[in-house]
């Protein structure tokens, strides 16, 4: 599946109802020792049931409609023999795949037959976009171009035609903002669903060479029967995680990739906006402005690629979703501009991700996050953006190591409080043994925020994997702001133990943050403190209960102090967890949490707690609805103690998995809605917080669609709506038309809400490849 869905690991008891067909290929044979790869015909196994797969040179073109009535599939026999990842792992798979892998001197072809006993419910795929979060029932395939069983890229698509794409990095992190040029059409017969994926070889980097060696695998997921398969064995204590298992991957010969040429991709845009915003004397001031830039790629040899970008525009970036923040540490906002996701996985440190659903949850400092660049909180704590001028980026693999350069020039923006700044980052990493690495980062900012000079950050991390589920995670990092004084406490270390069986699961970390650390292109949750974490899991399947497919038991402890030893931090987690055949999961989480406030702590307008120690504990029963429903989602009632007084919280919106909240009207149409309640009533005052909101989506086709996020926030009382249409007129080429409003309570209009501002938006862009 997509390699972002790693999370809770699923598997149950269930016995196979339909044998693969008799010519679905070489069946998979029992589990042995391992063997070398055989050149076959289309597939070959040896005892550990690790596959090879041959890929066909085309001797006529396909007609790509889906429907994989050409010759070629009648000669060819397809690789197949699909293997349980969940819910019985190393099983034959209940619902089988056949696949053909073709090539010609312009594409990659990957064609899939996918055989159901239900072609009914094959149909639970409800997101048409590109990207779309919704996919449901779908086919993963996974390409590891360098063949160095670490990083790939994958290509999604769905029974209805939707599609997803993205990078794997390090068997671990995803980047779903990876856009390459590629097509796909889909069909179906009486039996299942078929597609047909063309995939340009000028979209793809991979070692010098006309003859290939790739990694390859194939996963597919069907939500009907909670099943989940792949061409090769993988551990389902990665869930739906396992495909990014890329040392296990196939491997793929025959291939013979083209001369790349020059390999140069032109991106020019042209933008008009109209902006409108009220003034102080409470009329609606509007402006149109027009503007043009340029993005450019260039493959400097077939794996290393150089990107430009001058007079940068990002408005058809979606909108943020609002947060309530109830802590008294700062919130994370995910990176949503093109430039800086692509290629992120390369820039990540200390196992920690810098972009994607993820990123951001823990305590551990991000020594990159691009939000930093082009976007200046002002001391109002508003956030405006900065014109960026021009900048670059270039990276790639050489050898065993990994390459990140970035540069990028910011404009000087009086009205943000930013002065013209350069930032800086490289990153090395260096493959070891199997599945480990080394590497060093160093970062810059040219002017600091602190007015003292510029700011660098130097760093060195490491991580080791050892057999299946075993990873060791370390780094050590250090800031410099100006002249450094003596006694300045600006390092940071980290060293992390992760077990993560199918059946016990076990994670230590040791972490510490010194009072001076400070990461200005970076992301810092806390600082001055160090956390001591534990946490155990036991996660068994039932044999003997068919309705459930695993139980969970989990208990943690975190107990963090400041550098002088003082306890800042403590809390007791414990957590029962089950989840039930058909995806969906009830759990119930007990928190007992004590929190000691250095200084008052500013709640609300007119509540602040006072400083001192707060022991207080409460309890949260929550229900996840899989994606099999029509509405799917997690619905959560939480209720206890909060700092002397009480806190009821209810919450429906991202569960556990990848997929947040969900509701199904029609194949094409969707509503995501999300809703944040909490009732607080403390010593010192009583307040409640609403945050609602809904992303509506209608997909006209899998290239173009509108979508409207609409959010309501008590906090800052004001209402904000984002309308966007986008179509893909032409593979990488695409017009964005987007609508932006703000609403906000005032003093002079107490309920009604009137516009602050407003922003209407065109952009169009068009790719030009040689």
């Amino acid at each position: 599946m997509l390699a972002a869905l790693a999370g809770t690991a699923h598997a149950g008891q269930q016995s196979g109802r339909n044998a693969p067909p008799a010519d679905a290929g070489a069946p998979p044979q029992p589990i042995h020792g391992p063997a070398p790869p055989v050149p076959p015909a289309t597939i070959a196994r040896d005892a550990a049931n690790q596959a090879t797969v041959r890929a066909v040179r085309l001797t006529a073109p396909l007609d790509i409609d889906g429907e994989l009535d050409e010759q070629v599939y009648r000669d060819l026999p397809p690789a197949s023999g699909f293997i349980q990842i969940l819910p019985d792992e190393g099983e034959i798979a209940e619902e089988q795949t056949e696949v053909w892998v073709t090539f010609d001197d312009a594409n990659l072809y990957v064609s899939a037959r996918c055989l159901s006993s239900a072609p009914e419910s094959e149909w639970v795929a409800n997101d048409m976009r590109r990207d779309g979060m919704g996919l449901g029932q779908y086919v993963g395939i996974l390409l590891d171009t360098f063949y160095d069983r670490r990083n790939a890229v994958e290509f999604v698509v769905n029974p209805i035609g939707g599609r997803m794409d993205g990078e794997i990095s390090n068997e671990r992190g995803w980047n779903q903002d990876w856009n390459p040029v590629w097509s796909v059409e889909v069909g179906r017969f009486d039996g299942g669903w078929t597609f047909e994926a063309v995939i340009p070889f000028k979209s793809l980097r991979y070692r010098p060479g006309r003859q290939q060696v790739w990694g390859f695998n194939i996963e597919r997921r069907i939500v009907w029967n909670n099943e989940y398969s792949a061409l090769v064995p993988l551990p389902a204590s990665l869930g739906f995680g396992a495909i990014m298992q890329i040392s296990q991957a196939a491997t793929l010969v025959g291939l013979e990739v083209p001369d790349a040429g020059i390999n140069l991709e032109l991106k020019p845009y042209a933008i008009a906006e109209l902006n409108g915003v009220r003034t102080p004397a409470q009329r609606l001031s509007n402006v149109a402005t027009g503007d043009v830039g340029l993005d450019v790629k260039y493959a400097v040899t077939d794996n290393l690629v150089a990107d430009l970008t001058v007079n940068t525009d990002f408005a058809q970036v979606e909108a943020d979703e609002q947060q309530i923040n109830l802590t008294r540490f700062s919130l994370f906002f995910p990176e949503k501009r093109e430039f800086f996701l692509e290629n992120q996985g390369v820039f990540s440190f200390g196992g920690e991700a810098g972009a994607g659903q993820f990123a951001g949850i823990s305590n551990t400092p991000i020594l990159f996050y691009s939000r930093r660049i082009g976007l200046h909180a002002t001391e109002e704590g508003v956030t405006r953006e900065v014109p960026i001028d021009a900048g670059g980026r270039f990276t790639g693999r050489i050898g065993k190591y990994s390459l990140g350069l970035l540069n990028i020039r910011t404009a000087d923006a009086p009205a943000a409080g930013a002065q013209a700044t350069s930032f800086s980052v490289l990153r090395l990493r260096r493959d070891l043994l199997r599945r480990s690495n080394v590497g060093v980062m160093f970062t810059d900012r040219s002017v600091s925020l602190t007015g003292r000079g510029r700011n660098q950050v130097f760093g060195a991390d490491g991580l080791f994997s050892f057999y299946q589920n075993l990873n060791i995670r370390t780094y050590w990092a250090a800031t410099r702001t100006g002249r450094r004084d003596a006694g300045d406490d600006e390092s940071s270390h980290r060293v992390q133990l992760d077990y993560t069986g199918d059946r016990y699961g076990v994670q230590l970390e040791r972490l510490a943050v010194g009072d001076d650390f400070d990461p200005e292109i970076g992301f810092l949750r806390r600082d001055d403190f160090e956390q001591s974490f534990a946490r155990f899991r036991f996660s068994p399947r039932p044999r003997s209960i068919a309705a459930i497919r695993q139980f969970f038991w989990e208990g943690q402890i975190d107990y963090i102090t400041d550098r002088g030893g003082v306890l800042e931090t403590r809390q007791a987690r414990g957590r029962f967890a089950v989840e039930f055949e058909n995806s969906n999961l009830f759990d119930v989480i007990y928190n007992r949490n004590y929190e000691y406030l250095v200084e008052p702590f500013p709640l609300a307008a007119e509540v602040v707690v006072p400083v001192g120690g707060y022991d207080f504990d409460d309890v949260e029963v929550g229900y996840q609805l899989g994606q099999q429903n029509r509405v799917s989602g997690r619905v959560s009632l939480q209720h206890g103690g909060f700092y002397g007084g009480t806190k009821t919280s209810l919450n429906f919106g991202m569960g556990s998995g990848f997929f947040g909240t969900r509701l199904e009207l029609t194949r094409q149409l969707s509503i995501e809605p999300t809703l944040s309640l909490n009732w607080i009533d403390l010593p010192f005052g009583k307040f409640d917080t609403r945050l609602v909101s809904s992303r509506v989506i209608y997909a006209l086709n899998p290239l173009m669609f509108v979508s409207a996020l609409v959010q309501y926030n008590s906090a800052t009382s004001s209402v904000s709506t984002n309308l966007r249409l986008r179509w893909e007129y032409h593979p990488g080429s695409e017009l964005f038309v987007v609508y932006n409003e703000e609403r906000a309570e005032t003093l002079l209009a107490p309920r009604r809400y009137p516009l602050q501002n407003r922003a209407l938006i065109v952009k169009l862009n068009r790719l030009f490849r040689f």
